[in-house]
This record gives structure tokens, C-alpha cells and sequence, in this order.
């Protein structure tokens, strides 16, 4: 955590660390893992909520934990931009980080893979490697689409490939 910013290493140090090693093809293991993710998910959201830093829902789409889907957004000169979240838990996982998508911003960045999957490999897969198996959800969130969220909407908004929501209605509207 050395040259990480207080703020970022304050949150990190309030997300429970998981202790259960185990993936969607381990049974009753992934049960109790994905007890664990929940519990960090929502220590997360609540320290979110209570620093007025409240950015993204999510929740599993299917019984088994292993599609999620949500939205995130990013506050950028006082608007809102809200993009559609979602992500499958590799097999592998979680030795494997999941890959996030934000599909509405497919192709409209170098920083992203076909499909939407944001691009983490330079500076958050190795961390997710040495901190697996503590890390989950909430540390991909917090580490991974966060700075990628913070670094990227700007730029996106500045260069006209995204609109606020209110300025695609006004066009719409002309």
C-alpha cells in the first residue's frame, strides 16, 4: 500500500478481507464465500453512504452468485453519468479477478476490451493475485473500476464520446 493515497488506503483497510478460498464449482465452499462477498459488498456500500461517496448498486443476477449486474456512476462538473455494471465470476475465481463491463462505453476507449470489460491487467491484477484469496467484489470495485471510473469518465466527457443524460434529451429534442 506504499504510495497509495490516505483516502484510498483508509477505505481499503474497512472492507473485510474474505478467508474462504473457493469458487462457483466448489459447492458449499462457494456458498460460504459468497456470504463473505456479501458482507464486504454491504460494509462497503455502508461506508460509502456514510462518507457521502454513495457510486454504484449491485447485486447477483442469478441463485447461484455468479452473474451480477448493477449500475455505477461517476460525478463529473456536478452531473451525474450512470453506466450499466456487469460481470460473471470466472470459474477460476478467485484466483481469477471477474472482469467488469460497462457496455454502454464499449469501443469508446482504448482502455476497454471488446464487449466493455474494462482494462485492469496493468495495475490491479497483480494486486488481486497478491492478495487472493482476501481480496473479492469489493476490492475489485473499490481498486479496480473506481480509479478506472475516476481516470476515464473525464476524459470521455471532455473529448464529446460520452453526454450527460440531460444533454442527450436537450439534442433529442432540437
Amino acid at each position: 500500500m506504499e504510495g497509495w493515497d490516505p483516502n484510498t488506503k483508509s477505505t481499503l483497510t474497512q472492507i473485510p478481507l474474505l478467508t474462504t478460498k473457493a469458487g462457483p464449482r466448489d459447492g458449499a465452499a462457494w456458498t460460504t464465500r459468497l456470504k463473505e462477498e456479501y458482507k464486504s459488498l454491504i460494509a462497503y456500500t455502508q461506508m460509502n453512504k456514510s462518507n457521502d461517496n454513495d457510486w454504484f448498486r449491485i447485486s447477483a443476477s442469478n441463485p447461484e452468485g455468479t452473474r451480477w449486474t448493477g449500475k455505477c456512476w461517476y460525478v463529473y462538473n456536478l452531473l451525474k453519468y450512470e453506466f450499466d455494471l456487469q460481470f460473471d465470476i470466472p470459474v477460476t475465481y478467485p484466483s481469477t479477478a471477474p472482469e467488469l463491463e460497462l457496455p454502454q462505453l464499449d469501443g469508446k476507449t482504448q482502455k476497454m476490451y471488446r464487449g466493455g470489460k474494462i482494462c485492469l491487467t496493468v495495475h490491479f491484477k497483480p494486486l488481486w493475485a497478491k492478495n487472493c484469496p482476501r481480496f473479492g467484489i469489493a476490492h475489485a470495485l473499490c481498486l479496480g473500476l473506481a480509479p478506472w471510473l475516476a481516470a476515464e469518465v473525464p476524459i470521455l466527457v471532455d473529448s464529446g464520446m460520452i453526454k450527460h443524460k440531460d444533454d442527450a434529451t436537450t439534442s433529442a429534442e432540437s
